[in-house]
């Protein structure tokens, strides 16, 4: 009875990995998305939000757009970019970044970013925030990233890097 009882589990578990894998046959492009130095921007006193960067690498051979962030950390997360507007340096809301066929693409200050609107508790240096990235596919990655120190950054400084602090 117990044998016969373990075949039939690893029937219906075999089958229901099957009927899973078949499902997310075209839901994939999240495991095809490498994400390398992520980080949240300390929150300024009085700022009404702050922003996630990130480097997002594509792995397959067709570009893949994320359309979608989400966090447990603000009331909306939304995908942004710099625009030069008739010389004014101003932040829009885009409805999708594309990452390229086995290229990559950069959120950075003062360029493509994730901005975290109306956060529900202050995101201070040296706690981490989770982002949930969604890609056009329908999947998604969750990613856990440190909040940095505007201090600690430089605008230009591509390592952001925290182990040169000196304790006394």
């Amino acid at each position: 009875m117990i044998h016969h009882l373990k075949t039939t589990t690893c029937a219906l578990t075999l089958g229901l990995v099957t009927a899973l894998s078949s499902t997310q046959l075209f839901a994939d492009q999240a495991k095809h998305i490498e994400v390398s130095d992520p980080f949240t921007r300390e929150m300024p006193p009085g700022s009404p939000a702050t922003a996630s960067f990130m480097t997002l690498k594509n792995s397959s051979d067709h570009a893949i757009k994320l359309v979608k962030a989400s966090t447990q950390v603000s009331k909306k997360a939304e995908l942004h970019t710099h625009i030069n507007d008739n010389g004014m340096m101003q932040m829009r809301e885009v409805p999708f970044f594309e990452i390229p066929a086995h290229g990559q693409t950069q959120l950075q200050p003062g360029g493509n970013h994730i901005m975290l609107i109306s956060p529900i508790q202050p995101i201070q240096a040296g706690k981490t925030v989770s982002v949930t990235l969604t890609f056009e596919d329908g999947s998604s990655k969750n990613v856990t990233m440190p909040v940095k120190s505007v201090m600690n950054m430089g605008m230009k400084n591509g390592n952001h890097d925290d182990h040169s602090h000196h304790h006394h």
